[in-house]
């Protein structure tokens, strides 16, 4: 068995959301890339999520029947803060959870993401459904959000702990950035970013650490003294968004790695990524025989310059060829 592949739609969102692909379209693509499994963003893509008209369904049902693309993961959010005056109780959490999970059964899908931050308490309330469905919750790791903060230590602690057979994680390789993503630096230099502040991150990361260690007591003041603007400061407070950890930190979590979110942003001339180096990531995946999916997600839709297009389907299919080079490097199979 080998590492598969698959992609999140959440890659062609720009395209799925002004018309230029339909969900149709998106799967004859993936399809033509070999690829094994779908990610689907459900509040994006299926109109009335978490409660879609029959219609809506039928639409669904019938891209799913004329492509042979597995659904993999519906990734789904939890929104605690709905009103102005108040959070959710823990209730109306976990009914809105639970009405995402009978949505995904039906979709097909025995896996959801939870969005970092999702509260353990509203987990533990849904899991007899989620049992009953048999459709695991897997909460995502991601950067910034990643196994030190409280809330997700609080999911992972009770995860193995109980070690619940529909408990489990997401991993989003936004925690191995070896460099700040370079699309993000000439978006922000578009905006006036003085250079010298750009400089100053990279170093950060060349040293092997990243931003959200480094401002762990705060900014440094020889930071701080390189801001001629607001630019400045919100390139500086975003890039502790990008983690720079070793590949070890997963050990401890291997059995309960439910799927990757192969989170990519741009891609050099020679078809590798620019900040995340997948071949090594792949190379450590297969040391611990992972077999799961590992999902296209680009985002670095999210840094189009002014009068140019987002370009997500260039970039699935430079991250497909990436990760099937990678795979078969290790001695696995991936399809053509």
């Amino acid at each position: 068995m080998a590492i598969k592949r698959a992609v999140s739609l959440y890659s062609l969102q720009d395209e799925y959301c002004r018309g230029r692909m339909t969900l149709n379209d998106m799967f004859d693509e993936l399809e033509s890339l070999g690829v094994e499994g779908v990610e689907l963003i459900s509040d994006q893509m299926i109109k009335g999520t978490p409660n879609p008209s029959d219609e809506e369904l039928q639409k669904w049902d019938a891209v799913l029947n004329r492509h042979s693309i597995k659904p993999v993961c519906n990734s789904i959010f939890i929104n605690t803060t709905l009103f102005k005056n108040r959070i959710l109780t823990l209730k109306e959490s976990a009914d809105l959870l639970i009405a995402e999970l009978k949505l995904a059964k039906r979709l097909g899908f025995s896996l959801v993401r939870l969005v970092s931050m999702t509260p353990i308490e509203v987990v533990k309330l849904a899991l007899p459904i989620a049992e009953k469905l048999g459709v695991v919750m897997a909460l995502e790791i991601h950067a910034a959000m990643s196994f030190d903060v409280p809330s997700t230590k609080a999911f992972c602690d009770y995860m193995m702990e109980s070690n619940h057979p529909m408990l489990g994680i997401v991993v989003d390789t936004g925690i191995f950035c070896r460099r700040h993503p370079r699309i993000s630096t000439n978006y922000f230099l578009s905006l006036g970013l003085n250079p010298e502040v750009a400089s100053y991150i990279d170093r950060i990361f060349a040293a092997g650490t990243d931003p959200k260690r480094f401002f762990a007591n705060g900014m440094p003041e020889d930071l701080k003294h390189l801001f001629k603007g607001e630019v400045d400061f919100l390139y500086a407070l975003f890039s502790d968004g990008y983690e720079n950890c070793d590949y070890s930190i997963l050990d401890p979590y291997m059995p309960y790695i439910k799927h990757i979110h192969g989170k990519c942003f741009e891609f050099t001339e020679s078809g590798e990524e620019y900040s995340i180096d997948f071949p090594g990531f792949i190379e450590y995946l297969s040391s611990k025989n992972y077999e799961g999916y590992i999902a296209t997600e680009y985002e670095g839709n999210r840094f189009v310059l002014v009068g140019d297009t987002a370009d997500g389907l260039s970039n699935v299919r430079a991250h497909q060829a990436l990760l099937k080079r990678s795979i078969e490097k290790v001695g696995g199979q991936s399809h053509v």
